[in-house]
């Protein structure tokens, strides 16, 4: 089960990410076959490592816990914050290198649907998009409980900058949302990993 991992960044981390970045990628490597997106959120001027993002797919929360919880950068105190979510991808494209793109995210409280609803809504998910994706969106992920049933949130890259990019994820959050509107968060984000 594809899983959304989500790390901020202590005040000040940088050089001590930096000092870090071999062991990080080394223990990335063991989930190579997993990761389905993987990079740092930046500052908005692209200068500054904000957080961590990995979308990884895994056998349960309990791997998934330990996947966050065992990263040398966690282990090492340089996350304040650590996010793990069960996720459903809608949509995967290769992202480029050296392309300017943003994370957008949203959490709600789990939608409570009528018994029976949960496998026609997870169904559904998929169409939402419609036939053809906007090409800007890279990745899109309905956030989920761990049944997979009830949404609780969205999380997509974009290959845009932060307003453009919110206002292509803005209806299709409403819509995965229940309606209801959806507040986003933007942030830049770039392709990570060895390559």
């Amino acid at each position: 089960m594809p899983f959304y991992v989500y790390a901020e960044d202590q005040p000040e981390a940088a050089d001590q990410l930096m000092e870090l970045c071999e062991e990080h990628w080394s223990y990335m490597d063991r989930f190579d076959a997993g990761l389905i997106l993987r990079g740092p959120t930046v500052s908005d001027d692209g200068e500054e490592h904000t957080g961590s993002v990995h979308v990884v797919d895994l056998v349960d929360r309990a791997e998934a816990e330990r996947f966050a919880r065992e990263e040398p950068f966690w282990k090492a105190g340089l996350y304040r914050d650590l996010t793990v979510v069960a996720a459903e991808v809608l949509l995967r494209r290769e992202p480029a290198a050296d392309v300017p793109y943003t994370l957008v995210t949203a959490q709600w409280p789990l939608s409570a649907g009528a018994p029976g609803e949960a496998a026609h809504e997870a169904a559904g998910r998929r169409e939402l998009l419609g036939a053809e994706p906007d090409g800007r969106l890279v990745f899109v992920a309905a956030l989920v409980d761990d049944e997979g049933a009830g949404t609780t949130g969205v999380v997509a890259a974009v290959r845009a900058l932060p307003d453009e990019a919110r206002g292509l994820v803005q209806p299709f959050a409403d819509r995965l949302a229940g309606g209801r509107p959806a507040s986003l968060t933007a942030q830049r984000w770039e392709r990570g990993g060895r390559n």
